[in-house]
């Protein structure tokens, strides 16, 4: 990984830890805002680690900006876990077929950069 590409991981991890440590739940709740805490750095610990022998440059850069892209709607909608998607439900196709294929293939396609890690963790 080249030195800038790394700086830059480095610096999102630590930007999520400050975030972290400044965060408030949306309802004011101590119980939440700790549970929320939580759940941040364990989101960001487990992914980095997960993530942390890739050396493919596309995929690094997909991931730094799968990374922003949650801080930045994390800070906005003040929630920290990712925002679902809404996508019509795989029952309009058959069980089997080229129908399901292209509905799946639509899902993939249409998966916001910011959930792309999520269903790896979950």
């Amino acid at each position: 990984m080249p030195p800038a590409t790394r700086q830059k991981v480095l610096g999102l991890y630590r930007k999520i830890f400050q975030i972290a440590k400044k965060w408030q739940s949306a309802s004011g709740q101590i119980e939440e805002t700790t549970k929320e805490k939580e759940y941040i750095i364990n989101e960001a610990r487990t992914l980095f680690r997960k993530n942390k022998n890739v050396t493919d440059p596309k995929l690094i850069k997909q991931y730094i900006e799968e990374c922003e892209a949650r801080i930045e709607i994390g800070l906005h909608y003040n929630i920290p876990y990712p925002r679902p998607i809404h996508l019509p439900p795989m029952g309009l196709a058959h069980k089997q077929g080229r129908m399901l294929r292209q509905q799946e293939k639509l899902r993939k396609i249409s998966k916001p950069i910011y959930l792309k890690s999520h269903d790896d963790v979950s």
